[in-house]
C-alpha cells in the first residue's frame, strides 16, 4: 500500500486532473481509457473495468468484461498537456477473477521473459524505429514529402529537423534516454534511437514512442506514419531490433576466446531465431504492406542468413563486443506489436540454446549478388514474400503458437486471412493503369 500512497501523492503533487490508462490490442495499436484523478486510488488498487468485446482480438461479447491494472513504473506526464496536466500508465489486462487475460500481448511477453529468467537470463532489446513525416492537406494525411533530405542531412535540406527535435524533447520529458536522432535515407524519412533496456520496458517504450511521435507531428500539421512502405521506389521503414542476453550481470553473448568473440550461447540463440524466421516474420511484419519493404534493392533483408559484417543478412552481429555484444534482427518493421515480436524472438532464441542448435556458416558476401545455386549451396533460404505465406508458417509453428496461446493465434490468423482476402479482391490503381485503356 506504501507504493500506492507514494504514487497518489505524486499524482497530487503533479496536479494531474486526468489519467490515461493505456494498453495494446494484439495488433499493437495503443488503446486507452481516461479517468479523472479522483479515480486514481481505485485504479491503483482494484483496477478499472472496461468492455473488451470491441477491442481487436480481445474477447467475444459473452466474455467481454476486462480489468485494467496500471504498472506504476510506467507513470509519465504527457508533456504537451501543460494547460490541464494529464498522466498516463501502461496497464496489464486481467479477467474479473483476477487472472491475467491470455490475449494481453504484455502478458505473453512476460511469459517468455519468465522462461528466460528460469534459465538465468535477462533479455534486452534496442529497436531502431524509422518513420516518415508527410504533409497534411485540408486535415487529411498525404504522402507529400515535408523535406527532400537524405541520410544524416541538416537544415535547410532537412526541413523537419525542428519537429524531430520536439519529438526528442517530449520523449526525454517522459523518461526516455534518447541516444541519437537523424534524417534517414529516403525523403522525409527519420530515425530516433533510444537506449536499450529489458524487453518489457523497451516494448512499452516502442508503443509510447509511436504515440508521442504521431501526436507531436499532428501538432505541427504533419502526419507521422510508421507504415512499412508508404511510397513506391524509395526505402521503406524498418525497426531493426538489437538483442542480447545477460546472465549474472554479464553479457552471455560475449566470449573473448571464441571465434568472432561470440559465445556458444550467442550462436545457439542465432540458430534458434533463424530456424523460426519464417513464422517470426508474420509477427514482426504484420501487414500486407510489410512485404513491399522486404524486397531486394532497398536495404531490407530477404534471405535467412547471419553475418558478423554483412548488412544483407537477416541477422547481423554489430562490431562492438564486451557488454555491448548483441545481434541485430533486421526484418521487423515499426507496424509490429513489439510485445509479441520480442516474445517470438526470445522464445525462438531460447529453444536454440536449449537444444544446442548451430547456425549455418555465416554469409560474408553480398547475398543479393549471389546466384540461386550459390544461395542453395550455402543453405540460405528466403523469407516469406507475402502475409498469407508468412501466416501459414506462423500457425504451423508449435513453439511460438504454444507461447502465444490459442486466443491470440486464432485472432492473428483471422486478421491475416481477412486482410489477405480484402487485398486480393480489391481493384488496385496499378490494375486500372495497366488494363483500363488496353482492353
Amino acid at each position: 500500500m506504501t507504493d500506492v500512497s507514494t504514487m497518489l501523492q505524486r499524482i497530487k503533487d503533479d496536479k494531474v486532473k486526468f489519467i490515461r490508462l493505456q494498453f495494446s490490442d494484439i495488433q499493437g495499436q495503443i488503446k486507452n481509457v481516461a479517468i479523472p484523478d479522483i479515480q486514481a486510488e481505485k485504479a491503483l488498487t482494484e483496477g478499472i473495468s472496461f468492455d473488451g468485446s470491441s477491442i481487436e482480438g480481445f474477447s467475444r461479447i459473452e466474455e467481454s468484461d476486462m480489468v485494467l491494472k496500471p504498472d506504476m513504473s510506467t507513470y509519465a506526464l504527457l508533456p504537451w498537456r501543460n494547460d490541464v496536466p494529464v498522466a498516463r500508465f501502461i496497464c496489464d489486462v486481467y479477467k474479473p477473477d483476477g487472472t491475467p487475460f491470455e490475449g494481453d500481448p504484455r502478458y505473453i511477453l512476460k511469459k517468455a521473459l519468465k522462461e528466460a529468467a528460469d534459465m538465468g537470463y535477462t533479455f534486452n532489446t534496442g529497436p531502431e524505429l524509422e518513420f516518415f513525416l508527410f504533409k497534411m492537406v485540408d486535415g487529411e494525411p498525404t504522402t507529400q514529402f515535408k523535406d527532400l533530405g537524405g541520410y544524416f542531412d541538416l537544415a535547410p535540406t532537412d526541413l523537419a529537423e525542428d519537429v524531430r527535435r520536439d519529438i526528442v524533447l517530449a520523449l526525454t520529458e517522459m523518461g526516455f534516454e534518447v541516444e541519437a536522432s537523424h534524417h534517414e535515407v529516403a525523403k522525409s524519412q527519420h530515425e530516433i534511437d533510444f537506449k536499450y533496456a529489458d524487453a518489457l520496458k523497451t516494448a512499452d517504450n516502442v508503443v509510447t514512442f509511436r504515440f508521442v511521435t504521431k501526436t507531436i507531428a499532428l501538432l505541427n500539421n504533419l502526419n507521422a506514419t510508421f507504415m512499412a512502405k508508404p511510397v513506391f521506389g524509395i526505402n521503406g521503414s524498418g525497426m531493426h531490433t538489437n538483442c542480447s542476453l545477460f546472465k549474472d550481470g554479464k553479457n552471455a553473448f560475449f566470449d573473448p576466446k571464441a571465434p568472432l568473440q561470440l559465445s556458444e550461447t550467442a550462436t545457439q540463440f542465432i540458430a534458434g531465431v533463424l530456424s523460426h524466421a519464417k513464422s517470426i516474420t508474420r509477427v514482426a511484419n504484420p501487414t500486407i504492406n510489410s512485404y513491399k519493404r522486404l524486397v531486394p534493392g532497398y536495404e531490407a533483408p530477404v534471405y535467412i542468413a547471419w553475418s558478423a559484417a554483412n548488412r544483407t543478412a537477416l541477422v547481423r552481429v554489430p562490431a562492438p563486443r564486451g557488454n555491448s555484444t548483441r545481434i541485430e534482427l533486421r526484418s521487423p518493421d515499426p507496424t509490429c506489436n513489439p510485445y509479441l515480436s520480442f516474445a517470438a524472438i526470445l522464445i525462438a532464441g531460447l529453444e536454440g540454446i536449449k537444444t544446442e542448435m548451430q547456425p549455418a556458416v555465416s554469409a560474408n558476401q553480398n547475398i543479393f549478388a549471389m546466384s540461386e545455386d550459390e544461395r542453395k549451396q550455402a543453405h540460405i533460404d528466403t523469407l516469406p514474400g507475402d502475409l498469407y505465406t508468412a501466416n501459414k508458417y506462423f500457425v504451423e509453428d508449435e513453439l511460438i503458437c504454444k507461447l502465444f496461446g490459442k486466443h491470440v493465434v486464432e485472432g492473428m490468423d483471422k486478421i491475416a486471412k481477412m486482410e489477405w482476402d480484402e487485398f486480393c479482391t480489391a481493384v488496385h490503381p496499378w490494375e486500372v493503369e495497366q488494363y483500363l485503356s488496353r482492353y
